[in-house]
């Protein structure tokens, strides 16, 4: 089983985002996840999501997609903060991250209309919505040689590509099935009916076990010998921070897949699953990078624990390395994806 998160750190659209100040027409979010708020200003945003649309008496949920340059969180000017650059830039969250799309005065339907337009319903019809705002930039290589990826939202579409790729070319042919679970809200602690914390897994893998012949025993013999990887992307060894990473366990990009170890169980690695993870890569040429925190800093974690624990599966945390983890724009080697796509493959038919 592989399994990756689909969600990024961002800025959600709230229930009643219509709001403004001093001429300005604003939208009114709420930070998602550990955002790194100084790189969303001056950005050119735009809008994406979940909208529920009503349809008569029933409700019909629209996916919407805007990449035009909708909003803005402007910075302030150097001129009226002279001390930002030895101080420090710090924001508040509610005060500062307010975005601007317009001018005028603040219209109690300003969003609705606006959707109402691209969606080709009445404002009154637009009821709710899951919507965030994102970075509306391509992706690009970047360096001398073309050496990086820079990139929004690389933690964790990134492993979500690598592990989709894996899956779709995995042959088979020894009788196990091979499962991708992508999950939600990973970045505010998997808590829900999309969460690793929910009960989709655990359900989806008894189901497939009965719709095979077997039974209670036989689903709980499966979870036995089976083996879960984890998949989230890994720090690099920062150049300007190198006192922030472990001295003996730095890791470089395009240096392969990292596996990561926590002995405080933040990630589920122990010794069987980082032999077995890099016998597996060893197998297809790719070679492996091991990381450990600096002991004193906190560690983060991943969906690995909670598959682990929930399900009673050995499981292995692995991860693609890269630099600005949770900015708006991440950047990552331009080799490691279809490295790790080698490694999860071999991993699979092991």
């Amino acid at each position: 089983m592989l399994g990756a998160h689909t969600d990024s750190p961002n800025l959600r659209v709230k229930a009643r985002p219509n709001t403004g100040a001093a001429g300005y027409r604003q939208l009114g979010v709420e930070v998602y996840g550990g955002v790194l708020l100084n790189s969303w200003l001056d950005r050119d945003l735009g809008l994406s999501g979940r909208v529920m649309v009503r349809q008569g008496k029933a409700l019909e949920p629209r996916l919407f997609l805007s990449n035009r340059a909708l909003a803005r969180v402007p910075q302030l000017a150097i001129h009226l903060d002279r001390e930002v650059n030895s101080r420090g830039l710090v924001l508040d969250p509610q005060l500062h991250m307010t975005p601007i799309w317009g001018l005028g005065r603040s219209d109690e339907l300003g969003l609705q209309r606006f959707l109402g337009n691209e969606l080709g319903c009445e404002p009154v019809d637009v009821l709710s919505w899951d919507l965030m705002l994102h970075d509306i930039a391509p992706a690009t290589f970047l360096g001398a040689s073309n050496e990086f990826v820079c990139a929004p939202r690389l933690d964790n579409l990134c492993s979500s590509w690598c592990a989709l790729q894996a899956v779709a070319s995995h042959s088979g042919g020894d009788g196990a099935i091979a499962v991708l679970c992508l999950f939600d809200h990973e970045e505010v602690g998997s808590t829900s009916t999309r969460g690793a914390q929910g009960p989709l897994l655990i359900d989806v893998l008894e189901r497939l076990v009965l719709a095979g012949g077997g039974g209670r025993e036989e689903f709980h013999r499966a979870i036995a010998k089976s083996f879960c990887a984890s998949i989230d992307m890994a720090h690099a060894t920062h150049p300007n921070y190198r006192e922030k990473h472990e001295p003996e366990h730095w890791i470089a990009l395009n240096g392969g897949p990292v596996i990561k170890l926590n002995t405080n169980q933040r990630y589920a690695t122990d010794a069987e699953g980082e032999a077995e993870f890099q016998l597996a890569a060893e197998s297809v040429g790719v070679r492996v990078q091991k990381y450990f925190h600096r002991s004193n800093l906190a560690c983060g974690t991943t969906i690995g624990p909670l598959t682990a624990a929930r399900l009673g599966m050995r499981t292995v945390d692995v991860g693609s390395p890269q630099l600005s983890m949770h900015s708006i724009r991440e950047l990552c080697g331009a080799e490691d994806p279809a490295a790790m796509e080698l490694a999860l493959g071999a991993f699979l038919r092991r």
